[in-house]
């Protein structure tokens, strides 16, 4: 026998989610009205209104401070892909109207706006009816839940239900500002082991690995400054804050202008690489011309 389906009473409404989202989002219903547009009373009224329909509390309350609870964020993570979902479905049919192909491609921050972003009018002059959409993620994505065509991915060649494809592994330079050279008198890197050193939280050993390859031998601990993202690292290393052991790639436009300069000849390869990564067995003729396109591009720079 087929299932009744839900009655609509108890399916909430769009509006209804939206505020949801972004109030947890913000983790403040203040900041939700004003990227909605609507009054904070209207964010708060709905957010109750769902917390009625699913009989359970979604946020704590303590006076004008919210925080989700856990039933909150568990629903949150949900809706939050979900919503994503919608909007890239409606998105891909507005697309498919005008002829159009719409893909969506989840990329780290860095590679997105380091390197791929300043070269997308290339691709868009040989593709102009590939529409593309991006979204970042530093952590692991999924690309059967988030609905992802293409993924850049750094790291092992371990996503599980995918395609992948090698681009290429890693190159990274010791980098410093001229301000900083000329302070710390770094011209060897015996000198450079003494000095500061910025580093990334994801990679704590690179600098002990480099100084070792380099045959530098060097007490190089876990003290010093540290950052989640690449793009701080560059800009501590470009303020002076300590050298710098960056991707060659990300700070092309540094190393032009001078505001970064080499600190020596050696470099280190990085044991992980890049991969293209699709949804396994899923042909797509603009994934392709992306993916293609992609590989040429990398080819003619080591990363």
């Amino acid at each position: 026998m087929q299932q009744p389906a839900i009655q609509r009473r108890y399916l909430p409404s769009h509006s209804m989610l939206r505020s949801f989202e972004c109030a947890a989002r913000h983790a403040s219903f203040t900041l939700a009205a004003e990227e909605l547009h609507l009054t904070q009373s209207a964010i708060s009224r709905q957010v109750r209104e769902l917390e009625e329909m699913v009989g359970t509390d979604l946020f704590r309350r303590a006076g004008r401070r919210v925080a989700l609870t856990e039933a909150g964020m568990t629903l949150a993570a949900e809706i939050s892909v979900d919503l994503e979902n919608i909007h890239q479905t409606i998105m891909r049919a507005v697309s498919a109207g005008q002829q159009n192909t719409s893909l969506r491609v989840a990329v780290l921050p860095g590679f997105a706006s380091r390197w791929l972003i300043p070269r997308l009018p290339e691709f868009a002059a040989l593709h102009p009816t590939v529409e593309l959409s991006f979204a970042t993620r530093l952590k692991p994505f999924n690309m059967t839940r988030e609905h992802f065509d293409l993924a850049v991915h750094f790291g092992a060649a371990d996503c599980p239900d995918t395609d992948m494809i090698e681009l290429c592994n890693e190159q990274l330079i010791a980098v410093a500002a001229p301000s900083f050279v000329d302070r710390y008198n770094i011209d060897t890197l015996d000198v450079l082991a003494t000095a500061p050193l910025l580093h990334l939280e994801t990679r704590p050993m690179i600098w002990r690995r480099f100084f070792d390859q380099a045959g530098v031998t060097a007490d190089v601990g876990l003290s010093g400054k540290y950052f989640d993202q690449f793009s701080m690292v560059i800009s501590a290393t470009v303020a002076g804050l300590g050298a710098g052991l960056i991707p060659s790639y990300l700070i092309e436009h540094e190393l032009a202008s001078g505001a970064l300069v080499p600190l020596s000849t050696s470099t280190i390869t990085t044991r992980n690489s890049y991969y293209l990564v699709t949804p396994r067995n899923r042909e797509n003729d603009a994934v392709a011309k992306l993916c293609d396109w992609m590989i040429a591009a990398i080819s003619e720079q080591v990363l």
